[in-house]
């Protein structure tokens, strides 16, 4: 039985992050897919050894499990211990324990190779018999079209880009994709791209794309929810006597009356001026400015004493 090195077939490092892997595996996929490479034997036999890689790296547990094995192995080898002799009864897989697959399944498997197993002695002696979604082990009785896998790939927005909406022209897989992205987003949402996943088997359809939403940090809005939160600066003299400030917004600046006696941290809600509603753009949330108060700037000497003045004719509250 042939070792097989996972990692070097996908071609990313020991240490790579299941991203990295879930990346690795789709680029050569679409590479070597047999709709691609119609008759190509080559192209076949390497689908089928990534396909098993993948199986291992993206599972945790079975990663985890080839990983030790692996140090293992290399051990043995650098020691000048053979292939043949090494003990691979210690990690053989108990009976009825089979790797869940990831990607392809048995039965896509079997479409699109016959009945002959895809996965190597290496693999079903380690791992045990591959098993799909229904968990035993059996193959489809006929080969079908068959629709592509969904795939979701992460995107980082920038508040606005939420706010108003965006264009993104995207490049994954070796794919340009344009993917229209909806007013109102937040991190955690999907954006449903019909069609744009996997490529589908034996004639089936496309699977979809699915964007995962992650809002970058705004360096002068809080979102939560709808609503968003920033702080804004009051001097004392309008804090005390009241007047108008200007208020910064994701569409333009607004005007905030600011009443007299206004204490700091006090906040002030300006309603329907927060993000817009995921799905239904015309409603939004509000804006809520908190008061930061500062001293104007510059303080003029006379503006001082008249200040000192006015505390010291003040009576005294404890």
């Amino acid at each position: 039985m042939d070792f097989k090195d996972y990692y070097g077939i996908l071609g990313v490092p020991p240490t790579a992050e299941k991203k990295a892997i879930q990346q690795a595996y789709r680029q050569l996929a679409r590479k070597l897919h047999p709709d691609v490479n119609p008759g190509n034997k080559e192209a076949e036999e390497k689908f089928k050894t990534i396909n098993e890689a993948y199986q291992v790296l993206s599972d945790a547990e079975q990663r985890k499990k080839y990983d030790a094995m692996r140090t293992q192995y290399l051990r043995w080898q650098q020691t000048g211990g053979r292939q043949e002799d090494f003990n691979w009864q210690q990690w053989s897989a108990q009976p009825d324990n089979g790797v869940r697959v990831h990607s392809a399944t048995p039965e896509d498997l079997e479409d699109l190779f016959g009945s002959a197993s895809p996965y190597s002695d290496f693999f079903t002696t380690i791992f045990g018999q591959a098993r799909g979604s229904g968990g035993d082990g059996r193959r489809g009785a006929s080969p079908g079209p068959r629709r592509g896998r969904d795939v979701e790939y992460e995107i980082d927005l920038a508040l606005e880009e939420a706010f108003h909406g965006a264009e993104r022209l995207l490049e994954i897989d070796g794919r340009r994709i344009q993917a229209h992205i909806p007013p109102g987003v937040r991190t955690g949402s999907k954006v449903r791209l019909a069609g744009q996943g996997e490529p589908g088997l034996n004639g089936g359809p496309a699977g979809d794309l699915y964007l995962l939403v992650r809002l970058l940090p705004h360096q002068t809005f809080e979102r939560e929810g709808d609503n968003l939160h920033l702080e804004v600066t009051v001097d004392i003299f309008t804090a005390i006597a009241g007047g108008e400030i200007r208020v910064p917004s994701l569409e333009r600046p607004l005007i905030l009356t600011i009443p007299p006696r206004t204490n700091a941290g006090r906040s002030f809600r300006l309603r329907g001026k927060g993000m817009p509603r995921l799905g239904d753009p015309g409603t939004r949330g509000d804006l809520y400015a908190r008061v930061r108060l500062v001293l104007p700037d510059p303080l003029t000497d006379p503006e001082v004493e008249s200040i000192r003045a006015l505390a010291s004719s003040r009576p005294n509250r404890a």
